[in-house]
């Protein structure tokens, strides 16, 4: 009977957590909201200004936050079936990273248009969407931008929503192109790619929108507190994942010691690379690490955080391991006692969760390398996300691209100077060791 389950599964297994991850969100919602208030809850989601960082466990409520989550992970779901691509480990980053960010700042309304404009591009090339579907659904990172643009232009309500829209069309039509030059930039070392790609679109719109006198603010609505039955179904979520893997394949853990030998610089698919069983057990793993961090650190299980634990979830199918993260959620965590920030600070524990984008760093060049980019990165994401208003979401990958561009040159530096050092004073010995033998 288990190997007739197993059988089933073989080449569905992330397709079917996936679902049941959908199912999960949905059935949460309604356990915590009536029908009448996930109705009124949505409207708020989709009508409220949403730049980061906006909490939809605090401005809606949890039923209300969950069920967005659900919708806006099953049309990512939905259009990665439609375009018939396989749930790799790209896949499971991508509808993690949309479910955490459903949480504060996306909704299936504010995302459309740019899914739309990356649509478009693919026509305008004459290429199957297939081959741009992860640049538009991780693209929507600049969804807020949409929102805010209704609420922020002086004309009236249906000019601004055309304009809106347009813009949030040509977003989606730029970041294609934008995203492969950012990628050569920091070499695969930040995971969070499209991050650093939506920030430098983000921060020239904020630049024309102050050229016409207009400025978009940063929000801050945060829900302190670490709900019991938040923190044990997390937990139990984590488990199940970690567990689905070794009911999959008893050897897993086999799989999960390979798995965690590669620096996770992207492309580093695990699915594809160890299989589905071993980066389930990744991604349970991750999973109950970066939840404990937050618990131990006294944090807040808010809607910001538990979609960056869900983000460092999903990545653990793409680049990132129990091997790679550690020193650089262990770098945020020391920057905190040299610094005036506290491990507490709202935006440094979104920042350590989130800190994953920089895992390879870690995994390439090891432990002291991984905090130095740890403590960087605290340093730099407190600052960037005023350089756009909020706009983009994924003000951490903004940081972490920063943070990668300036510190992996420097280490490679000093890594090929110390090699050149070491070698030269091996080729001296042996030219001693050869003349004293004359």
């Amino acid at each position: 009977m288990i190997e007739k389950i197993r059988k089933k599964l073989e080449g569905r297994e992330m397709f079917a957590f996936s679902i049941v991850t959908v199912l999960l969100l949905f059935t949460a919602a309604l356990l915590l909201a009536t029908p009448k208030e996930l109705v009124r809850g949505m409207a708020i989601i989709v009508l409220t200004r949403d730049a980061l960082v906006t909490d939809y466990f605090e401005l809606a409520g949890f039923g209300a936050a969950f069920f967005n989550a659900g919708l806006v992970m099953g049309l990512a779901i939905l259009l990665v079936v439609r375009q018939k691509i396989p749930f790799t480990g790209l896949t499971m980053a991508v509808l993690f990273i949309n479910a955490g960010f459903a949480l504060f700042g996306k909704n299936p309304v504010n995302i459309l248009p740019i899914l739309l404009g990356t649509w478009l591009y693919a026509k305008f090339h004459h290429a199957g969407m297939n081959r741009y579907i992860y640049t538009a659904l991780f693209g929507s990172c600049l969804a807020p931008m949409v929102t805010e643009l209704v609420y922020l232009l002086p004309f009236s309500f249906t000019v601004n929503l055309g304009i809106a829209v347009l813009v949030g069309i040509f977003a989606g039509f730029i970041l294609p192109p934008l995203s492969v030059h950012t990628a050569s930039m920091h070499m695969g070392y930040n995971l969070f790619n499209m991050g650093f790609a939506g920030g430098l679109f983000a921060f020239v719109m904020m630049c024309v929108l102050q050229s016409f006198g207009l400025e978009s603010n940063s929000v801050f609505i945060w829900s302190y507190g670490r709900p019991f039955w938040l923190l044990a179904s997390l937990y139990l979520y984590f488990t199940a994942a970690l567990l689905y893997g070794l009911f999959l394949d008893k050897t897993s853990l086999r799989g999960l010691l390979v798995l965690m030998r590669h620096p996770g610089r992207a492309v580093a698919d695990f699915v594809f690379m160890n299989g589905a069983p071993a980066t389930l057990v990744n991604m349970g793993i991750i999973g109950l690490l970066s939840t404990t961090y937050i618990l131990l650190i006294g944090g807040d299980l808010s809607g910001p955080v538990v979609g960056a634990i869900l983000t460092a979830f999903g990545f653990a199918a793409f680049g990132v391991h129990g091997r790679n993260y550690p020193p650089i959620l262990a770098g945020v965590f020391l920057s905190t006692f040299i610094n005036h920030m506290k491990p507490t600070t709202p935006g440094i524990q979104m920042g350590a969760v989130s800190a994953v984008g920089l895992a390879p760093v870690a995994g390439q060049f090891g432990i002291f390398a991984g905090i130095i980019a740890g403590m960087l990165h605290a340093a730099v994401v407190v600052c960037t996300s005023s350089l756009y208003g909020g706009l983009n979401l994924y003000n951490n990958g903004f940081s972490t691209g920063l943070v990668a561009i300036v510190l992996v040159p420097a280490l490679e530096s000093f890594i090929k100077g110390f090699q050149t050092k070491k070698k030269n004073k091996t080729k001296v010995e042996k030219d001693s060791a050869a003349s004293a033998q004359k």
